[in-house]
């Protein structure tokens, strides 16, 4: 299976990342929620365990939306998806002396890890919106730390209502590309 292949089953499969950014997106409302009417505490405490059920969560909508087809065992950018998914978790730890020497740090430090995040998946799925979501997490990260620190769930509204866009903006390509068929050639995908 080539590279472009491995891409389409991706994206066909998680329907451009609509599943898993849906997942995140309304788990970061949950914890602005938190942060808005609660404790910063449990704010963090749910964004965090929380993005240990990301993955389940989003595995169990793509097979509730009927793919329950793994993907090919030659497509072997489910090995790269693998190793996306816990740069995130293994890069967290950061945010524990960033949290400790300024709290509304939290949130922005998190979005720039996200956004770093993110970054992998222009290649894994082979859609360029994800650039996009690169750049509008991690520069709205630096912004807030440096200009609006002292609203501490400013960044997980800002951060859940951009991951429900993008979640739409990625059902919307693949469904379009569907809807077109396939082409004799390979186009750049959104």
């Amino acid at each position: 299976m080539d590279i472009a292949d491995a891409q389409a089953e991706l994206r066909t499969r998680y329907l451009g990342g609509c599943y898993g950014q849906l997942v995140s997106g309304v788990l970061w409302l949950a914890s602005a929620s938190l942060a808005a009417w609660s404790t910063p505490r449990a704010a963090i405490t749910t964004l965090v365990l929380g993005g240990f059920f990301i993955f389940p969560a989003t595995e169990l909508l793509v097979r509730l939306a009927g793919a329950n087809r793994p993907l090919s065992p030659g497509n072997s950018l489910r090995f790269l998806g693998m190793q996306v998914a816990f740069v995130l978790p293994l890069s967290m730890p950061l945010l524990l002396p960033v949290g400790l020497y300024r709290l509304s740090w939290f949130y922005p430090g998190m979005m720039i890890l996200l956004g770093a995040h993110y970054l992998p998946f222009v290649f894994l799925y082979g859609m360029r919106m994800f650039a996009a979501l690169t750049g509008l997490l991690t520069g709205a990260g630096v912004l807030l730390a440096m200009y609006w620190p002292c609203h501490f769930s400013t960044g997980a509204w800002y951060t859940g209502a951009v991951l429900l866009l993008f979640s739409g903006i990625g059902a919307a390509i693949v469904r379009r590309q569907a809807q077109a068929g396939p082409s004799p050639q390979k186009l750049p995908v959104g």
